[in-house]
């Protein structure tokens, strides 16, 4: 089950990588064949293998002999050892599949958002869907009524941050995308949890930050892989935060 499970992972993750170049960019992501970034020759089944493409075709196109990105190895072999770590800690339970469904948004936002700096509407609706069959599978129409308000709670508190950002800094503080995925925190954690997700989230965007104005001199920064990262962080060690909490 493990071994599957990494092959199911891998094999997303080539796929949530096609998803994350072409969608932003309109293009079509189930019909349209795959092709090179550089040369766009057509790819066949066999220059697509999870991995073993990479490695038997040593990180270079077989037709234009172009280096391919090690982030396409690097997300495929990622999203293989999520997918069965994760298994191997929780089982199929509610927890691993609120995990998949983080990890795939995760690793979906990170494309996106530093590629194009954008959060794809699409991802976002159908993890939010997700987590509410399963809220309403697992705990019931009471805990997944209260995780939605959450989810609306802190879709505000982030709009409202937004606002007063705009205002402060006179132009655009926050992206659409970002106060959209604060709806999907607020659900997943429900709205104490979320806040501590929120703050957490600053500190982790504040190195990437500063890096980037003084190395880049880019004052825009995609706050989406860190806010989806402490999501995840704070899901996965959720217990040790309740705790945290718990103490004031």
């Amino acid at each position: 089950m493990v071994v599957l499970l990494f092959i199911i992972g891998a094999c997303l993750g080539s796929f949530y990588l096609v998803v994350g170049k072409r969608l932003p960019k309109n293009e079509d992501i189930i019909f349209s064949r795959s092709k090179c970034d550089n040369c766009n020759h057509t790819l066949f089944w066999y220059d697509l293998i999870p991995i073993f493409s990479y490695i038997f075709l040593r990180g270079k196109c077989k037709y234009c002999h172009k280096k391919i990105s090690i982030t396409n190895l690097l997300i495929e072999i990622s999203m293989g050892l999520l997918f069965s770590i994760g298994y191997i800690y929780m089982g199929f339970s509610y927890r691993y599949f609120i995990y998949l469904i983080l990890i795939s948004l995760m690793i979906l936002i990170f494309i996106t958002d530093f590629l194009y700096y954008i959060i794809l509407d699409s991802p976002l609706v159908i993890s939010s869907i997700l987590i509410i069959i399963l809220k309403l599978i697992y705990n019931g129409y009471k805990d997944t009524i209260l995780s939605i308000l959450s989810g609306i709670v802190i879709f505000l508190v982030m709009y409202l941050i937004k606002i007063i950002g705009d205002k402060i800094f006179k132009r655009e503080s926050l992206g659409g995308g970002d106060i959209k995925l604060s709806f999907v925190i607020g659900l997943t954690l429900g709205f104490r949890l979320s806040l501590i997700s929120l703050i957490l989230s600053s500190f982790l965007a504040l190195p990437y930050s500063v890096a980037s104005l003084k190395l880049q001199k880019n004052n825009e920064v995609p706050f989406g892989p860190f806010l989806v990262s402490s999501l995840f962080i704070v899901f996965l060690f959720y217990d040790k935060f309740i705790n945290i909490i718990n103490l004031f």
